[in-house]
């Protein structure tokens, strides 16, 4: 009864801080953690030791309610895409965007998608579809093709892309579940990047689909157009330093490179030995934070980059802002989650045992409420690894593309950002919160690449 209780709490104040959105729900949660705590449960931001009785040798580290490394590599890697923006790369990746864009206007529900995911994926953060989402709006518009239909596709595939990149929180958070289990740091890599990218693809064929074709057979554009709220704005116009722009650019993909290579030297074999590096002087998430640190550094010296311009960058502003939100919302879900592990592993695990596929199922919904793909991973994979037991490893990373979620409810950052881009009214929030444009190209997105996982990941693994 008092479970029951406790997840309502939890419930009802993801529910506020999805109302309030932004900031807001990073609030809400930590608002929601004073009531879990006033209802008995134990809230620990930080490691503790859970002791069964009073000997030391009966004690073990219970992981803090606060993902802190999720925080800080999510932190870490936004601090050194703000450097670079600042430095003029993010606009000379926007700007090259825009110009393969314009070179194939008629397939831009296609190549949008391609390049939201591709950035994702080389900067491990979705904030980077900012900057590239009022480019897919004006091609459309242009070639008459309703916004919605790239829009729509562009935001989820930057969601679904954490699922692969080499340096996303959550990449780091699910190699540390599956790594014992026999499944190296490159591995995942690969089969992610695979099974993601095929459904981001499928996922753009429906998006394609879905709505007329030609922009003039909406009500709301022509209705928008004939009051004057339609503008062309044309092709942008780019004004950077491209030396520092390209230097920018480079010093990342050589941090970026330097990342994969030290987590591969780190990486363990099916029998726990490491493949190059038995006694690290960095474990992965430190590594992943310092380099990119090191990075913003190397930037700011060679791009003479002014530091008091990275605090101002958009990228900066939407990063920092998602790591507080994760804060507060992991928090209160991770408090959930570690105080009844065992309750949901004996509930769930018969389910899941017989029928794989369900563990996808409530990922996928429960990432929509903890807001983060990265605080997802940390929350739910090591129970998830409890239940499917040391065989399932190729269970646990075909569900990793179910992590992805956050389209559900329409109020991420990127998916508000693509509603305010697109003035033709296409892309549009519904009356009822879930008939939103971002639902169904999401949900075949996931769908596919979990499909898709299953089969890859028994192969592979």
């Amino acid at each position: 009864m008092l479970m029951a209780i406790q997840f309502i709490v939890l419930l009802v104040f993801i529910l506020i801080g999805a109302r309030l959105g932004s900031l807001g729900i990073g609030l809400a949660g930590g608002a929601g953690v004073i009531v879990l705590a006033l209802t008995g449960l134990d809230v620990h931001p930080m490691p503790y030791l859970n002791c069964a009785d009073e000997l030391a040798e009966n004690c073990s580290v219970a992981d803090a309610g606060i993902p802190w490394d999720v925080i800080g590599i999510i932190m870490t890697v936004i601090m050194c895409i703000a450097t670079m923006q600042a430095a003029g790369g993010l606009e000379m990746l926007v700007e090259t965007t825009e110009k393969l864009l314009r070179k194939n206007p008629k397939r831009i529900t296609f190549y949008a998608p391609i390049v939201a995911y591709l950035m994702t994926f080389f900067c491990g953060t979705g904030h980077v579809a900012f900057s590239s989402l009022p480019v897919i709006a004006e091609v459309a518009k242009e070639t008459n093709i309703a916004p919605k239909k790239p829009l729509s596709i562009s935001v989820v595939a930057s969601q679904v892309s954490i699922a692969a990149s080499p340096v996303a929180a959550a990449m780091i958070a699910m190699s540390g579940v599956v790594e014992p289990m026999g499944v190296s740091y490159p591995k995942l890599v690969l089969i992610s990047f695979i099974i993601t990218f095929i459904g981001t693809m499928v996922g753009a064929f429906v998006s394609n689909l879905l709505g007329a074709d030609d922009l003039n057979e909406y009500p709301e554009y022509r209705e928008r157009k004939e009051k004057g709220l339609i503008k062309m704005r044309g092709e942008g116009v780019y004004e950077y330093d491209r030396g520092p722009a390209k230097a920018s650019i480079a010093i990342f993909a050589v941090a970026l490179l330097l990342v994969i290579l030290y987590a591969l030297a780190i990486s363990k074999n099916a029998a726990g030995e490491a493949l190059l590096l038995s006694d690290p002087p960095l474990d992965r998430n430190s590594a992943i934070m310092t380099f990119m640190m090191a990075a913003g550094m190397i930037m700011v010296f060679v791009c003479k980059v002014n530091v008091d311009e990275i605090t101002s960058q958009a990228t900066f502003r939407g990063g920092m802002s998602a790591a507080a939100c994760v804060l507060g919302v992991a928090w209160v879900g991770n408090t959930f989650v570690q105080a009844y592990t065992s309750e949901i592993k004996e509930a769930a695990g018969g389910i899941v045992q017989a029928h794989p596929w369900v563990l996808a199922i409530v990922i996928f919904f429960a990432s929509a409420l903890l807001y983060s793909q990265g605080a997802t991973t940390k929350a739910l994979m090591p129970a998830a690894a409890e239940i499917v037991g040391s065989g399932g490893a190729a269970t646990l990373v075909a569900s990793f593309p179910a992590v992805t979620g956050l389209f559900i409810l329409p109020t991420y950052p990127t998916s508000v950002a693509a509603v305010e881009f697109d003035d033709t009214g296409t892309t549009k929030i519904g009356k009822y919160v879930f008939n939103h444009p971002f639902i169904v190209p999401g949900t075949v997105t996931v769908f596919v690449s979990v499909a898709v996982g299953f089969l890859v990941a028994n192969v592979l693994i």
